[in-house]
């Protein structure tokens, strides 16, 4: 089985990663980044890209958005210093609109979809990125995709090669045999949040909402 994906985010760390396991993977044929800028790593004949600077605009790029398998949306945003409206539309009003528009055009797509550890299902907590992350989560369940799977990974250690990784994840590489010892059920790597992504339309799993044991149960099967 071989199968063509679409990635947003890979200008940022979480999509990198993921976007280097899709092109390493010899079941990954084609991927296809959205975004608003390009993507500056590295070269590779799987990979093709459409820029979109307004997700809310893509009427005229939906014939590139056809004949996919798997969405893996990984593009988000920290909520510090972000009023909860505004938050809320790049979070959730941003992310529904694209997986709206996907489910009319690719039948039987696997959507995936990074969320993060301690999001709040009911939506109601006082955590309010948690709250907006719920939110977002429970809506996309709704969608008629042939499946979708959210993903709660934490510390992330990132992949070798990426180029997008900021300071504090660059320590966490750093000090990751000792947080896996430490706290092993609060940390991954992004080698198996990608490789769970991938497994995810491959495999399929048992449960919507993937925490990160989930995640690495995912990624080694």
């Amino acid at each position: 089985m071989e199968i063509k994906v679409i990635i947003t985010g890979a200008t940022g760390m979480v999509g990198e990663g993921v976007l280097l396991e899709c092109l390493s993977h010899p079941q990954v044929k084609e991927v296809l980044v959205i975004g608003r800028k390009p993507y500056r790593g590295q070269k590779h004949p799987k990979l093709k890209e459409c820029i979109v600077p307004d997700f809310f605009n893509i009427d005229g790029i939906q014939d590139q958005l056809t004949g996919y398998d798997a969405c893996f949306y990984c593009a988000g945003i920290s909520s510090n210093g972000m009023k909860e409206a505004e938050y809320s539309y790049i979070t959730y009003d941003t992310t529904m609109h694209l997986a709206n528009k996907l489910v009319l055009l690719n039948a039987g797509m696997v959507f995936s979809h990074i969320s993060g550890s301690h999001t709040d299902s009911s939506g109601k907590g006082r955590v309010m990125w948690a709250r907006v992350k719920g939110k977002t989560e429970n809506a996309l369940m709704k969608l008629p995709f042939k499946n979708v799977y959210n993903f709660r990974p934490g510390f992330m250690k990132p992949t070798p090669g990426q180029v997008n990784v900021k300071g504090l994840y660059q320590v966490i590489a750093s000090l990751y045999p000792l947080l896996r010892l430490l706290i092993p059920g609060q940390v991954s790597t992004l080698k198996e949040v990608g490789q769970a992504m991938i497994n995810s339309v491959l495999k399929g799993y048992s449960k919507s909402i993937l925490e990160i044991k989930d995640i690495k149960i995912l990624a080694a099967e």
